[in-house]
């Protein structure tokens, strides 16, 4: 963890970022393509971007994982104990996949985020689904936090730290395999959509 002095207050960041090579990671997806942010190198313990408008696509997307992680009531409040955890999870996708965690991260997050859900649309005294897109934004939100409740879900009793529940789950979305939560989630909403129409 580093420090930064900006206007008279001491920021602090972590450097997470500048260990993977990021120019030879590809979005396949072009909806999610621009509000995947991958240009920042530091992850930073503030929160810089708060109460402002349409910056949310300014936060990196490893920041955004990072803070969703802290959902939980182990994790909530403690962004450097996620960090260490996303950290470690990195360093374990490195080593199993010899790919670069960032880009399986993105696959992950492709593979996890539905086209679209449902809405209620009342005619009268009914209420009817109707299907509808799911706006980009919406998407990425959805498959970030999909991926972390099935991380915490599974990690809940069990003998497997978190780290490693992480990694498997960021593996097996990646492959678009139907046993991770993040991607058996996305499945139903858009069988739920499917039905719908």
């Amino acid at each position: 963890m580093a420090v930064k002095k900006s206007e008279g207050k001491n920021i602090h960041f972590f450097p997470i970022l500048a260990k993977y090579d990021k120019d030879k990671i590809k979005i396949e997806d072009k909806g999610l393509e621009r509000y995947i942010n991958l240009d920042s190198e530091n992850i930073y313990l503030g929160a810089i971007f708060a109460n402002k408008m349409f910056s949310k696509q300014k936060v990196p997307v490893v920041e955004r994982l990072i803070n969703n992680l802290m959902r939980t009531e182990k994790y909530n409040g403690k962004k450097v104990s996620s960090y260490k955890v996303v950290k470690s999870a990195f360093e374990v996708i490195e080593k199993r996949t010899k790919s670069n965690p960032i880009q399986v991260l993105i696959n992950a997050i492709e593979h996890a985020a539905p086209k679209e859900e449902t809405t209620r649309l009342r005619f009268g005294g009914i209420s009817v689904p109707k299907a509808v897109d799911t706006a980009p934004q919406r998407r990425l939100d959805i498959a970030l936090r999909n991926i972390c409740k099935g991380v915490v879900n599974s990690s809940h009793k069990n003998k497997k730290s978190v780290t490693l529940c992480l990694a498997d789950e960021l593996i097996k979305a990646s492959k678009n395999d139907p046993s991770s939560f993040a991607v058996a989630k996305k499945n139903d909403l858009e069988r739920v959509a499917k039905s719908a129409r």
